[in-house]
């Protein structure tokens, strides 16, 4: 997976590709939904039947899906174990940046209760890292606006989207700012990848 970040290629057919067993470029769009509900998924803790039930397939295909997606990425396993193990050391986790977010439940001895910090322990060392980063983006972008003089503007941030209103005159040279300061907002071993859309209104993209 760290392969495909780095040579810019589609991680949910490199997925789908895992998963069913077939080249990369014999991935139908079908089998590609598969893989972008598993990869957004399954590393949150989504179970087969939650799993199930967003793919319209059976617990035993989704469970099957799940156990492949996890033999494949055992590297995923790994680091999914260690975020537990640790949390449940310390009852806390920590993001990229040292953010720290207590969890006193993952010794609970009720099993639905410790599930539930178990997910809020990895969820919140990725969601809350790439959060991180988003601000990190911001703000270089809202500096380089600034030191730039642009009459551009951000208007708000939307998960991992930032949204911004630029006068066509400066739409190009914006385009670029912004790319390299979210490019450059976290030192990591892959690139991160940048999109960027415009139109008349943010619902013209969505």
């Amino acid at each position: 997976m760290l392969q495909a970040f780095r040579e810019h290629r589609d991680v949910h057919s490199q997925t789908a590709a895992l998963i069913f067993d077939i080249m990369p470029e014999l991935v139908t769009s079908s089998q590609r939904r598969v893989a972008k509900v598993i990869n957004f998924g399954v590393i949150y803790g989504m179970s087969s039947f939650r799993l199930s039930q967003d793919l319209h397939i059976t617990p035993k295909e989704a469970k099957a899906f799940i156990d492949t997606y996890f033999e494949r990425h055992k590297g995923i396993t790994v680091f999914i174990e260690r975020t537990k193990q640790e949390a449940r050391e310390t009852l806390m986790v920590k993001t990229l940046g040292g953010h720290v977010r207590s969890i006193t439940d993952m010794r609970s001895s009720n099993h639905v209760v410790r599930s539930a910090a178990e997910r809020v322990a990895v969820n919140t060392v990725i969601q809350g890292s790439a959060s991180e980063i988003v601000k990190k983006a911001m703000i270089g972008i809202s500096r380089a606006l600034k030191e730039g003089s642009y009459k551009s503007r951000m208007l708000l941030q939307v998960h991992d989207e930032v949204i911004l209103e630029v006068p066509e005159d400066e739409l190009q040279k914006v385009k670029e700012l912004v790319r390299t300061e979210m490019e450059k907002a976290s030192p990591l071993s892959i690139p991160l990848g940048v999109s960027i859309e415009t139109g008349h209104s943010w619902g013209e993209m969505h």
